[in-house]
């Protein structure tokens, strides 16, 4: 019973995160007053941070209640390598200053880490929907 609520308690917080990126970036490409860091409103800045800080929560509460760990387990070790490349695309692509087109492609390789990630979950295989 407490692996499937936080396992559905993950699920939401990985649908949550993606759509606020997702939206973030739209905001950006339309340069609307509400995705600049300045006129960002509090809360769009604040939620992601407690909901990625949920997810990870989640996360490491999933690795002890099922017993596989990353450096332990090939396919959580991928998705711990491929959140941090999730990040750094995604901390590229919402920088000031960057150009316009390297944000884009940032952005869109963002999405496309964070797809494979999830097919990584969903095969539990390393290279998830690559295999």
């Amino acid at each position: 019973m407490l692996y499937l609520a936080v396992k559905h308690l993950h699920i939401v917080c990985v649908a949550l995160s993606i759509t606020g990126f997702c939206l973030r970036g739209m905001l950006l490409l339309q340069k609307s007053a509400l995705a600049g860091r300045q006129n960002e409103r509090r809360w769009m800045r604040i939620l992601p941070h407690v909901n990625d800080s949920i997810l990870l929560a989640a996360a490491l509460t999933l690795t002890v209640l099922i017993g596989q760990y990353p450096f332990v387990d090939t396919w959580l070790t991928a998705k711990i390598f491929g959140l941090i490349a999730y990040i750094m695309l995604g901390a590229l692509a919402f920088a000031p200053g960057r150009s316009p087109l390297l944000r884009i492609m940032a952005g869109v390789a963002a999405v496309a880490v964070f797809g494979w990630i999830v097919s990584v979950a969903l095969t539990k295989h390393p290279l998830g929907m690559l295999a």
